[in-house]
């Protein structure tokens, strides 16, 4: 609440927005402690009285407005920032918070404290990050996948990221306002680059694989192709090749699957990279959540670290 208002926020992601009140809710995540009063979004494309604000409804892409049609029932972000709108503190973007009546809701700025929050940065210890680990699907893909999302770096027996058994990760930093790093690729460097397991496919632009005949971006070679780029830290410390797939994004979609390693779309810009979530499969991936302390990591968060 802020006065007699209702505080909203309009959430937007790459497929879909999502747009409803801020509540607080008592979470608990797996076997840890109970996180009270957490800022929350509770989704609902009707709030307030179905007046929802111009400007969210212009961003482009769809309101998300069941469970049903999302397949899911909540999300828990896998990102570098604990609040999930910094910008907002000052500025009133159109994806960001409103002060609601039963009529009208007008931009905001919100304090970070007030703000959705990523709730494993509010936890008593395993608080600085996780660790995603999901398994590679066939090449045509798969219906659905089942990974683990660890919660802590170096916290507990299981998440750790310079010993043994998980064994020695390279430490990516991210720039603290941007979250972005350097990649290389056909020996340019890219420096607006991301990763992101929010995104369904790698996003950057090679005029060297085939784009598929219909009115999409997506990549559609004739045969698997593989691919390869190399990550740089925004400290420019740690460097590594990864290499990569792409299949025919239309021989994939017809399989009527879900999760795929190598789906890839042109983005039409040779300035961005978007690592997304085919990155994270067959790859233990950690996240370095900023403003979080790792023991025994000397570089600062927010960071990546991954082989």
């Amino acid at each position: 609440m802020s006065g007699p208002d209702i505080i909203a926020e309009c959430a937007f992601f790459g497929s879909s927005t999502a747009w409803g009140r801020v509540a607080t809710a008592d979470v608990k995540l797996a076997g840890e402690p109970t996180i009270s009063n957490l800022p929350v979004q509770v989704i609902n494309p009707q709030f307030p009285g179905g007046h929802r604000p111009a400007a969210c409804n212009q961003i482009g892409v769809p309101l998300d407005r069941s469970p049903q049609q999302e397949n899911f029932n909540g999300i828990l972000g896998v990102g570098l920032f604990q609040s999930d709108c910094p910008a907002c503190v000052a500025l009133t973007p159109a994806n960001g918070y409103y002060a609601c009546t039963s009529i009208t809701c007008t931009p905001i700025t919100e304090p970070l404290d007030l703000q959705v929050q990523n709730p494993v940065a509010l936890l008593p210890v395993d608080n600085n990050g996780v660790l995603l680990n999901l398994p590679m699907p066939p090449v045509n893909g798969a219906a659905s996948l089942a990974g683990v999302l660890v919660f802590g770096i170096n916290t507990e027996p299981n998440n750790q990221l310079l010993t043994a058994p998980l064994g020695t990760f390279k430490v990516f930093t991210a720039d603290p306002t941007t979250l972005t790093f350097t990649t290389r690729f056909h020996n340019t460097p890219i420096g607006f680059s991301f990763i992101d397991s929010g995104s369904n496919g790698f996003f950057f632009d090679n005029p060297s694989l085939p784009v598929c005949g219909f009115d999409a971006p997506w990549y559609c070679p004739a045969a698997l192709t593989a691919q390869h780029a190399t990550t740089i830290g925004s400290d420019g410390v740690n460097s590594t090749v990864v290499n990569f797939d792409i299949a025919n994004a239309e021989g994939l979609f017809v399989t009527g699957n879900a999760a795929f390693f190598d789906l890839g779309a042109n983005l039409g810009s040779g300035s961005i990279f978007d690592w997304g979530l085919p990155f994270f499969l067959g790859r233990k991936v950690f996240v370095g959540i900023a403003g979080k302390s790792i023991a025994g990591v000397t570089e600062s968060t927010p960071l990546w670290a991954y082989k």
